[in-house]
């Protein structure tokens, strides 16, 4: 069924809730897209003009596609090689959606993107359609297709399981601005006792290749393991130089809302390192390499002036 003019404008001005919602549902920016598409697709062959609330009847469509794709995604990843992280976005992607409040900001960084592959997909949905874009629970559950009560209880298991993993406070920018900066320092030194010092004691380093890129297959745990590895990593090397194909220039950058350090090599972004800085210390160092994950931030980051890089790297 053709759409008409004014059906394909409202589809259009939806987009970019759409993409935001499926982007935090799935964790990667080529899946949102796609999830996004076929809700067009359902759109364009639905009687859009018996729908009566389009914007309700597209969320619901994209979150149920969303969910389908979780439980797909979930039996794939027991295959994935090695560890599976989210696909970073830089600051001003239209996918990281909106950032006015606290929740908002924290539904998209890093942390809770990884945090949220624990939780059951229903829960997620919840969540993020309560925390990230303040719908109300009765909306919640005609989308869910469950009881107000029921929506509310999903949404108390989610927060639940976040605050286990996120017992710390995390510091303002300048002050992570500053931890990043010492960091750098600390890992380009040749040293491992300055990183141990910026470490909490059960840091954690973890790192996604995808099969594409080498990368351990399980994390780095506590703080003199992590130091180790970062001191090895950024140790100069023909090896790696080879495998990214150059020396790679370091950016301090915002990536999902937090600090991080992205490598690039002739306007190709070829890793992102994700820093958790908290007022005890890094917490968590998140490296994503596979390049399949890195395409739509290297489209972005290609496309503005990111002015010199601190060093390179190798």
């Amino acid at each position: 069924m053709a759409l008409s003019a004014s059906d394909v404008e409202l589809f259009t001005v939806s987009r970019p809730r759409l993409e935001a919602i499926a982007y935090r549902l799935l964790g990667s920016a080529s899946e949102a897209e796609d999830a996004v598409q076929e809700t067009f697709l359902r759109w364009q062959a639905a009687d859009a003009g018996s729908v009566r609330v389009p914007e309700a009847w597209l969320t619901k469509v994209l979150t149920n596609l969303c969910l389908n794709q979780l439980a797909s995604a979930r039996a794939r990843r027991e295959t994935y090689v090695g560890e599976w992280l989210p696909e970073p976005l830089a600051a001003g992607d239209p996918m990281l959606g909106p950032a006015d409040t606290a929740e908002q900001r924290e539904s998209v960084s890093y942390a809770v993107l990884v945090l949220l592959e624990r939780l059951a997909p229903n829960e997620r949905a919840v969540y993020v359609l309560r925390e990230a874009f303040d719908y109300p629970h009765r909306e919640i559950a005609e989308i869910l297709d469950v009881t107000e009560a029921a929506s509310q209880q999903l949404l108390h298991r989610a927060r639940k399981h976040l605050a286990r993993g996120r017992a710390r406070t995390e510091v303002d920018r300048a002050a992570a601005r500053k931890v990043v900066d010492e960091f750098l320092a600390a890992a380009t030194s040749g040293r491992t006792e300055p990183l141990v010092r910026l470490l909490t004691a059960d840091a954690v380093a973890v790192g996604d290749g995808g099969g594409k890129v080498p990368a351990r297959t399980k994390a780095f745990e506590g703080a003199l393991a992590v130091a180790r590895f970062m001191r090895g990593l950024f140790a100069p090397g023909k090896g790696k130089r080879a495998l990214v194909g150059g020396s790679p220039g370091i950016h301090v950058a915002t990536v999902n809302g937090g600090p991080a350090l992205v490598a690039v090599v002739e306007d190709r972004v070829v890793g992102v390192m994700c820093l958790e800085v908290t007022t005890e210390g890094i917490t968590a160092i998140r490296s994503q390499a596979n390049p399949d994950k890195l395409a739509r931030l290297t489209e972005r980051w290609a496309a503005e002036d990111h002015g010199e890089p601190l060093f390179h790297a190798f």
